[in-house]
């Protein structure tokens, strides 16, 4: 089976372990959230991977940044949608620490590689 370029990311790989873990944590959200946080938090942990596969499919690195730099838009969008759930208590402080530490290193990962296309 082929392997396309963006598989290969370790920032994808990250991305897209994250999106299981934002999937898993929000369905112990409360039912009344399923349209709100849950759904919110869901769309960004997956834009944040698909950005980065469809930013590996564009040719000039100029627009693989722009994906680069969406997928870092929705990890921030993420971290806030993850900091609310914490002050509603809905995750544990302890699974919240985690997730953050694990968006903290992937928008490092995705700032290097935005300077790393625009410098091609």
């Amino acid at each position: 089976m082929k392997q396309f370029s963006f598989e290969k990311l370790i920032v994808w790989q990250k991305s897209r372990t994250l999106s299981v873990s934002i999937y898993k944590t929000t369905k112990l959200f409360p039912d009344d959230e399923r349209f709100g946080l849950t759904s919110q938090m869901r769309r960004c942990a997956i834009s944040m991977a698909s950005n980065i596969a469809e930013g590996s499919g564009r040719h000039a690195n100029k627009d693989k940044a722009r994906f680069t730099e969406i997928a870092f838009g929705s990890a921030l969008e993420l971290l806030n949608q993850l900091i609310l759930s914490n002050d509603l208590e809905y995750i544990s402080n302890e699974n919240y620490t985690q997730i953050r530490e694990n968006i903290t290193e992937i928008t490092a990962m995705l700032d290097g590689l935005h300077k790393s296309q625009l410098s091609q």
